[in-house]
């Protein structure tokens, strides 16, 4: 599973929770969220926080290997800038597709059995071109409020990816193209002129990112990487 910091689910929690609270005690009724009801499709834009990483399967090399003792995943931070395109299907769902650049930064740690080897990491930067496309699931509105869940499919291409230059012939390269799994939850507010939705998700790689190189021993300890993804956002629409 993708291990995400306790701190930042509990985090998420706790703003959400408080957020309803004094929205809910300064707002009675659903005067603001009649209006935007009768709209068919509204766009928008979203700005978001990332937590990046990679799950990484060891290969029957590395049980071999004497000179790699652990490869190790380190999460690194980013932020996100997107559009979002929201359709509404029937009462209680919405398709959504919210085209969105991407800044990640994710690590893989390699170390040796040895103490008098430091552990070396193979920093990958990343500008990604994401393309996801979403099922939303809403409730019923309360005071200009409503809770969600979403769920869906997203593609991405890594347009600063390093896997094509002879620069990277000695580093574990990493493929430009994913493909992911995402699922997450939020709340709207409804306000007179736009609406305001915080929202976090998760995102599971599906496909092996992992470029083999069985020239290099970096790569051969390694059967497969895929790509974990802890996402923050800010929709702002209408």
């Amino acid at each position: 599973m993708f291990s995400i910091h306790r701190k930042e689910i509990v985090s998420i929690f706790v703003f959400l929770f408080f957020s309803v609270c004094v929205f809910s005690q300064s707002h009675r009724g659903n005067y603001n969220f009649l209006d935007f009801q009768q709209k068919p499709y509204y766009f928008g834009i979203t700005l978001g926080y990332n937590s990046s990483n990679f799950r990484i399967f060891h290969s029957s090399e590395f049980i071999l290997n004497d000179s790699i003792s652990s490869a190790e995943s380190v999460t690194g931070p980013g932020f996100n800038l997107g559009i979002v395109s929201n359709l509404k299907v029937g009462q209680y769902f919405d398709f959504r597709f919210l085209p969105t650049l991407s800044f990640a930064e994710r690590n893989i740690r390699y170390s040796s059995p040895s103490d008098s080897r430091p552990p070396y990491n193979r920093k990958i930067e990343s500008v990604l071109v994401e393309m996801p496309f979403h099922i939303r699931y809403k409730s019923a509105p309360y005071n200009d409020m409503r809770l969600f869940i979403v769920a869906g499919i997203k593609y991405s291409f890594d347009v600063a990816s390093d896997s094509r230059t002879r620069q990277a012939d000695e580093l574990v390269k990493i493929a430009p193209t994913d493909f992911a799994f995402e699922y997450g939850a939020g709340v709207q507010f409804f306000f007179p002129y736009f609406i305001f939705s915080p929202e976090f998700k998760v995102s599971h790689g599906i496909s092996n990112i992992l470029i083999f190189n069985e020239e290099l021993e970096q790569s051969t300890v390694i059967q497969k990487i895929l790509s974990r993804t802890f996402t923050i956002s800010l929709h702002f629409e209408g």
